[in-house]
């Protein structure tokens, strides 16, 4: 089969899940720690990451909080793409995947240090690209408990024969 078959194929087993959330992830627990060992990595060591005493006493949250960025890190464990089985079973057909980067980003409420979060997929869009498709996810991080979801992004991935 050659790779334009290869991706015509895939693209008839992918269009039908447009729209449809394909998959929900487990909760994960942000602890402090992980905030401060993000905060050492990145340099951001802003104070209502870090400082649980001032963050308690000065931050309209009473809780130190995750940095976003530390949320949108977690998106391969909390999308489960990392997992062994996930490549196979969820691109059929196709050899390898790269990130290919973010259309929207938001993060419209704050992740509370020990609160627990996980992420919902759905497929929002699909084209053909040069040599290969291009998936465009919706994936929501929702806080256990919270009115408003932690995360909203549109990321898109490429995935080539």
């Amino acid at each position: 089969m050659s790779d334009q078959e290869k991706c015509q194929a895939f693209l008839k087993f992918i269009k039908p899940q447009i729209g449809q959330q394909i998959h929900v992830g487990p909760w994960l627990e942000i602890d402090q720690k992980r905030i401060n060992d993000f905060a050492e990595v990145t340099g951001d060591v802003q104070w209502i990451h870090t400082d649980v005493q001032r963050a308690k006493e000065e931050s309209p949250y009473k809780s130190t909080i995750a940095h976003g960025y530390l949320t949108l890190s977690l998106l391969p464990y909390l999308t489960e793409s990392n997992h062994p089985d996930f490549f196979q079973k969820n691109y059929p057909g196709m050899t390898y995947r790269v990130n290919y980067g973010l259309n929207r980003l938001r993060f419209p409420s704050p992740v509370k240090a020990g609160a627990r979060i996980r992420a919902r997929t759905t497929i929002h869009q699909v084209e053909e690209v040069k040599g290969g498709i291009q998936i465009c996810y919706l994936i929501t991080v929702d806080i256990e408990g919270g009115e408003k979801p932690a995360c909203v992004v549109e990321f898109l991935a490429r995935v080539y024969p």
